[in-house]
């Protein structure tokens, strides 16, 4: 097993690049390996960690079809779909409450 190299915050080099930061540029990984980590101190709970990809490796996202554009429809939809009412609450429902606020009351 290799240890990766390891980054400090904003001070990878260039050629490096985030999940993130490969979707804004129309890329993906495209199954190669994590080629380094870039590691972001906190105080409590240890470091944050975000895994770089190499951008010279990195394939074009692959386009939507209109069957995965239907099935994005199909499951937002059922996220602004009120379980109590069966209405469409207009905005996604929050798990916390897990219905729409008029069905949650007054308290909520």
């Amino acid at each position: 097993m290799s240890t990766l190299p390891a980054y400090r915050w904003r001070l990878a080099p260039d050629g490096l690049a985030t999940r993130r930061q490969l979707r804004a540029r129309g890329l993906r990984p495209g199954g190669q390996d994590v080629a380094a980590q870039l590691e972001r101190p906190r105080r409590r709970r240890g470091p944050l960690v975000a895994y770089l990809y190499r951008i010279d490796l990195a394939l074009p996202v692959r386009p939507m079809t209109p069957a995965k554009w239907e099935a994005l429809a199909k499951a937002n939809a059922a996220r602004r779909a009120c379980p109590a009412c069966r209405r469409d609450a207009g905005y996604v429902i929050p798990a916390s409450l897990g219905t729409c606020v008029s069905c949650a009351g007054p308290g909520a």
